[in-house]
């Protein structure tokens, strides 16, 4: 079976996603040695040379993670990168140069010669199968036209192609070779050619009246899907009682003779408290909780990235270590007897790669939650290729569905420009024709029931979140067992955790619609302030938009003023996002209050000040612009 893989004109970025690809059908088959499934990558001499996914490819061939036992490259070497000469194009002698990195061998081979080709073709695959690395033929050849229909090489390679011009084709070289050989007269050499034309051209002809009687993407792994419908999307995400403390058990306890982290102990304790309690589950568990339940229904889960393991922010440790041989315990492969896989990948520092890799994977397995997380959200924009060719637009250009999951840390601490901003306002405004999904989410519970949607239901939307950092220990963003029980669900807008005991919904003054992390913040300030006619309402997923729900939310106030607050530049974030589509749903339930007003920071070129001091001035103005009576 051949499968050939959707890819865009952005050379070489589409090496990592087929070997993702390879890596999950070869997962599907038990293919741990990787003899049944094999990629073979076509490159040109000047991108095999000069794009930078290469070597990012290449230099993770053989790690654990991503390993997939070997790839075979065919370099299409024509000898020219458009209208680029190659003393202008490398610095090494041969365009494959590259790949000696991982050592992988490299066959020179005429292009002239198909007996040759054909030669070191089987040596390349001979090899690939024995040894399972990478391997590299170089198919010298040349291009008898400019690069495309309307281009003339003469204007920049004349010499050159005064050559080509005058040179017979491989096929006319290789058919008077047979002929000298008496391996076939002149007549049949030309009867072989007027045979394959025929065919080419009656090919052509069948494509003029062809009609497609169905998409063919939602056959094999892929059966049973269907295309996008409905607005809320729920799916059916609780959890009984009984599994969550099956789940929490194991997430809480090491083997007797394992050495566990002391601080990693006082966690596991905190842990078993939370399960006996039932109250204030934090994110990590909250995650963990989403992991183990879908094991147990019998979905994969699989993580990558860097520091994934023990998470950049100490919170995850999906991976311990024995403190005194450095054996690895992983909670989540032991949840239950015959469990699906659940694997768990320090990614090498590389995110376009590593994304493609994982994107690659969720093409080919739709029953496995699979996750790419930044390490800063902000590192994101290393791999913008992968979320513009493919995450964003795939669906709609290939008809190809994706389900994979991106965290990317995200929020306002005073870290400085570089480790602040996700950029969220990039993937909203990639959003359109419902080909994604993106949220700031504030609770354990709804971060839960979000990533247990995108395998409960039966279609698959790539899942963009800007996960927390402070968040993470914060002591208001915990959650009831309860809230990952029956009869819940992921909800796309939050309601205001002081409700109970604000104003009566006709008196209260202004409400303020918000995203993550800030959330807090202003409910922090506004319980000191003890302000009780300001409703703070979280917008939990920004894409698909909430329409319906917000309309019916703020339909209760209608003596307020609606305000947007949000920590990002006034130019970056959510708001001209949102803006228009919040005034749209004013208008809808005619609102006194047309339009939103914003508050947040003045627009800025880079996200954040690297100053503490101005990051928390700015902090306070605009939590008090956002309270102000």
């Amino acid at each position: 079976h051949l499968s050939l893989t959707a890819n865009p004109s952005h050379l070489e970025c589409v090496n990592p996603v087929v070997v993702g690809k390879v890596r999950a059908k070869q997962a599907q088959r038990g293919d741990e040695s990787g003899e049944q499934v094999m990629p073979m990558l076509l490159h040109g001499d000047a991108a095999f040379a000069g794009q930078g996914i290469v070597p990012e490819t290449l230099m993770m061939s053989d790690l654990p993670g991503y390993r997939i036992g070997g790839t075979m490259h065919i370099v299409i070497n024509n000898q020219i990168g458009f209208t680029t000469m190659p003393k202008f194009s490398r610095s090494g002698p041969y365009c494959t140069d590259v790949a000696k990195m991982v050592a992988a061998p490299i066959f020179h081979v005429n292009g002239d010669d198909p007996e040759a080709v054909v030669h070191v073709a089987r040596i390349a695959t001979e090899y690939r199968q024995k040894f399972k690395k990478d391997v590299v033929i170089d198919l010298y050849c040349f291009r008898r036209f400019g690069h495309n229909e309307g281009d003339e090489p003469a204007f920049t390679q004349p010499l050159m192609y005064k050559r080509i011009k005058d040179k017979a084709s491989a096929r006319e070289i290789y058919a008077k070779q047979l002929v000298s050989e008496n391996v076939v007269t002149d007549t049949e050499a030309q009867a072989m050619v007027d045979e394959f034309m025929k065919y080419l051209d009656e090919a052509f002809e069948a494509t003029k009246s062809y009609k497609p009687n169905k998409a063919d993407y939602l056959e094999g792994r892929w059966s049973g899907m269907k295309v996008a419908y409905g607005d809320d999307r729920r799916g059916d995400t609780a959890v009984s009682i009984d599994k969550l403390q099956e789940v929490g058990k194991v997430l809480s306890n090491v083997p007797s003779d394992f050495a566990v982290n002391p601080k990693i102990a006082r966690l596991l304790e905190a842990k078993k408290k939370m399960f006996e309690t039932g109250k204030e589950f934090d994110w990590a568990t909250g995650e963990a909780l989403a992991f183990g339940s879908l094991l147990k229904d019998g979905y994969a889960v699989r993580i990558s990235g860097q520091d994934v393991g023990r998470g950049t922010f100490s919170h995850r440790h999906a991976i311990m270590y024995d403190q005194n041989t450095e054996e690895k315990y992983i909670a989540l492969q032991h949840i239950a007897d015959g469990q699906p896989k659940f694997e768990a990948h320090d990614s090498p520092l590389s995110e376009f790669a590593v994304l493609g890799f994982e994107y690659g994977y969720s093409l080919a397995e739709p029953k496995t939650l699979t996750i790419w997380e930044g390490q800063f959200g902000d590192f994101v924009n290393g791999a913008q290729t992968i979320i513009d060719q493919f995450i964003s637009s795939g669906e709609s250009k290939w008809l190809r569905m994706s389900g994979l999951v991106m965290l990317l840390p995200h929020g306002y601490e005073g870290q400085g420009p570089e480790h602040s901003s996700a950029r969220p306002e990039r993937f909203l405004e990639l959003c359109a024709e419902d080909n994604m999904q993106v949220v700031n989410i504030t609770t354990p519970a709804n971060y839960f029931h979000a990533l247990r949607r995108q395998m409960c239901r039966d279609f698959r939307k790539p899942l963009i979140v800007m996960s927390p950092k402070s968040l993470l220990r914060h002591k208001l963003a915990v959650s009831d067992l309860a809230d990952f029980g029956p009869g819940t669900s992921f909800h796309r807008v939050l309601w205001d955790t002081d409700q109970d005991s604000l104003a009566k919904a006709d008196k209260i003054k202004r409400v303020v619609l918000c995203t993550g992390k800030v959330y807090y913040d202003l409910l922090a300030e506004r319980r000191e302030k003890k302000i009780d006619d300001i409703v703070l309402l979280r917008v939990e997923q920004l894409y698909p938009f909430p329409h319906s729900v917000l309309a019916e939310e703020l339909k209760k106030y209608p003596n307020a003023e609606i305000v947007w607050c949000q920590e990002e530049p006034q130019n970056q974030g959510y708001w001209h996002f949102v803006d228009r589509r919040i005034e749209a749903v004013l208008g809808e339930i005619k609102h006194k209050g047309a339009r939103p007003r914003f508050v947040g920071r003045i627009p800025a070129a880079a996200p954040a000040t690297g100053l503490l001091a101005r990051h928390q001035a700015e902090q306070a103005k605009l939590l008090g612009e956002a309270l102000a009576a």
